[in-house]
């Protein structure tokens, strides 16, 4: 099996959280070299785009777009999911391969996931404010994340927006899974480290941090 393709949960590294685990360099370098291929193909039919707070309309710092049946949309009234891109009436490209198996590896949910939200930090000053991921039914699957190209300083706090909170690095190649017990912890990026990492610089893609969020929103049919 290719290296890429083999589980490294053994270099797992614990928070302080429970139920967030960090898995350092879960994906090797040609392993992000090719992912990144990928993602440049899917933002050909969904490019990313830049977001609006809802209510007071402001732009976000980071442009953003879905692969996968459904999408993560923000829309004036406020957060869900969509199942087509509505700038482009379109359905959203599929979710990568590399991706599922990377869900299968680390989640412990047996259902796949339906979205792959990407958040592309490409500004100077692209940020994340303190939030919860909690638009989904199936708050018992994990959110997993996957860093790709510059470096950023993430932060994780409490189930209120003012609790305590602390903050570690995640680099490029880096998997942060969040759930169980922290599944509704307020978490955030306080900045990213311009020029930490040259993946996105090298794929022509300008350089910033690309996030991969892979979400399980519905819960899956009951077997029974």
């Amino acid at each position: 099996m290719p290296k890429h393709e083999s589980p490294r949960l053994s270099s797992s590294l614990e928070t302080g959280f429970e139920g967030i685990v960090l898995h350092p360099g879960f994906l090797d370098e040609a392993a992000q070299y090719a992912l990144v291929a990928e993602l440049e193909a899917a933002f050909a039919a969904s490019p990313p785009y830049r977001p609006h707070m809802p209510k007071t309309g402001q732009p976000w710092s980071i442009r953003q777009t879905n692969f996968g049946p459904l999408g993560w949309v923000s829309r004036p009234d406020g957060y869900g999911y969509a199942e087509v891109n509505e700038a482009t009436g379109r359905s959203w490209p599929a979710i990568p391969a590399a991706l599922l198996r990377l869900w299968e590896q680390v989640s412990d949910c047996e259902a796949p996931p339906e979205c792959c939200l990407v958040n592309f930090y490409d500004a100077p000053k692209s940020r994340m404010g303190l939030h919860r991921d909690e638009d989904e039914e199936a708050l018992d699957a994990p959110v997993v994340s996957l860093s790709l190209g510059d470096t950023c300083v993430f932060r994780v706090g409490g189930f209120a927006r003012r609790d305590k909170s602390k903050s570690f690095r995640l680099a490029s190649g880096d998997v942060l899974v969040i759930g169980g017990a922290s599944r509704l912890r307020y978490h955030g990026v306080d900045r990213v480290i311009r020029g930490s990492s040259q993946l996105l610089q090298s794929a022509g893609l300008g350089g910033g941090r690309i996030n991969l969020t892979l979400r399980r929103v519905t819960k899956p049919l009951s077997r029974d």
